[in-house]
């Protein structure tokens, strides 16, 4: 596919550090960890601390549209999204609703409505009025929004677990380059459910307390919640997703090739696309969600594609791993550092005890309250999601000059 920069003009997220861009903003510059909390209950053993979005109940009005959307995935969503309503109303009137469409990445959808609808219909004999089969279906979130803006262009979701939120944005810049669409929603949502941590327990991933990515003390992930939208078209604006690089190692069902030959392909195909080196790479926020396995690869990876020099950090410690969000809240965290509208001289923090573990590369990670952009030449930004089943995403996101 020919290399050309897809303008991301907006964005709207939501997550453990906040809702809105300069809230989270400001939090993820600071180290704001507030957002990680004690887990309410959605563990069956043990205990762990969960990313949970502050604020929900209190500051989202009812959603609209059918029941069949009723879930607290699209009312993250819907914080998200209503965040950008202006562009995307915007859009709407200048490229009409048949030219407009919508990736989502996600992994959970309705899964936990579905399980206290089967609870309560074990105890009482029957489900609830209030539940709908669709709520669990992997394609509601997009079909939420599709609806919600009555859109008619191409509409659907990915999930590709840990991968999805930035496979979702080369998916949505696919479309506008092959001239399906004009514009596209893109992003990623996931919410809190119990099968997603007992899921991640029984594979004894989940940390007992924060999450301490590179460490040689580390002992797995916190599960979090969140959204990242993004209005994506071909109109100029400060930041472009300059390239993604996709690949699918299939190495095994749930543990990544330890050569990270997948995400070492997967950060090159992007930077290719984007026409940069490893100089011109100012910073990347690694997948970084504190398993041994992963982090190992992951460093491995980095330091043979970008080096040792270019400042990283994880940024899960403040969010939780968001799964299905990820990729999307990752890559917004880029956008938010490179819009000149909000951006300054600092790096997001990289939260852990400072203790580099033997299995893993010593990186160049990001001291809290470390200012400074880089002194490298570059301003383009990279992020990876690596994710179960091998697939790797990796974006590279850009300040866009005037043409």
């Amino acid at each position: 596919m020919t290399a050309r920069p897809y303008f991301l003009n907006d964005l709207g997220i939501s997550c453990a550090l906040g809702q809105g861009r300069q809230v989270v903003r400001a939090a993820l510059l600071a180290g704001d960890q507030s957002g990680i909390q004690p887990d309410p209950g959605y563990l069956q053993r043990g205990e762990t601390v969960v990313g949970i979005v502050p604020g929900l109940n209190e500051n989202l009005p009812p959603l609209p549209r059918s029941k069949q959307f009723l879930t607290r995935s699209n009312r993250i969503l819907y914080s998200a999204l209503m965040q950008i309503e202006g562009s995307i109303a915007r859009a709407v009137d200048f490229y009409g609703p048949e030219r407009m469409g919508v990736v989502i990445g996600a992994t959970t959808s309705g899964i936990e409505e579905g399980r206290l609808a089967l609870a309560r219909a074990h105890a009482d004999g029957a489900f609830g009025s209030d539940f709908r089969l669709e709520m669990q279906e992997l394609g509601n979130p997009s079909d939420f929004v599709s609806s919600l803006y009555q859109l008619q262009g191409p509409s659907f979701t990915i999930s590709n677990a840990c991968s999805s939120g930035a496979n979702a944005l080369a998916g949505g810049a696919r479309l506008l380059a092959t001239g399906q669409c004009d514009a596209v929603i893109v992003g990623g949502v996931d919410a809190l459910t119990s099968l997603t941590l007992n899921g991640f327990d029984a594979l004894s991933s989940i940390a007992p307390r924060l999450s301490n990515p590179f460490s040689a003390n580390r002992s797995g992930i916190n599960i979090g919640e969140g959204a990242a939208v993004f209005l994506m078209t071909r109109q100029h604006s400060d930041v472009a997703l300059l390239g993604w690089g996709e690949t699918s190692d299939g190495y095994h069902m749930n543990a990544p090739d330890p050569s990270g030959q997948g995400a070492i392909d997967a950060m090159q195909k992007a930077m290719s696309m984007a026409g940069c080196e490893a100089a011109d790479i100012a910073y990347a926020n690694l997948h970084g969600t504190g398993t041994r396995a992963n982090d190992a690869m992951e460093s491995l990876a980095v330091a043979q594609v970008l080096g040792h020099d270019v400042p990283v950090s994880s940024t899960k410690p403040m969010t939780g791993h968001t799964l299905g969000a990820a990729g999307a809240i990752e890559a917004g965290f880029l956008w938010l550092l490179l819009s000149r509208a909000l951006s300054d001289t600092e790096l997001p923090p990289h939260l852990w005890d400072g203790q580099l573990g033997m299995d893993c590369e010593p990186l160049n990670f990001v001291k809290q309250g470390e200012t400074g952009r880089t002194k490298r030449r570059g301003s383009a930004m990279i992020s990876n999601s690596f994710a179960f089943g091998g697939n790797n995403c990796s974006l590279v996101l850009g300040r866009s000059e005037q043409p």
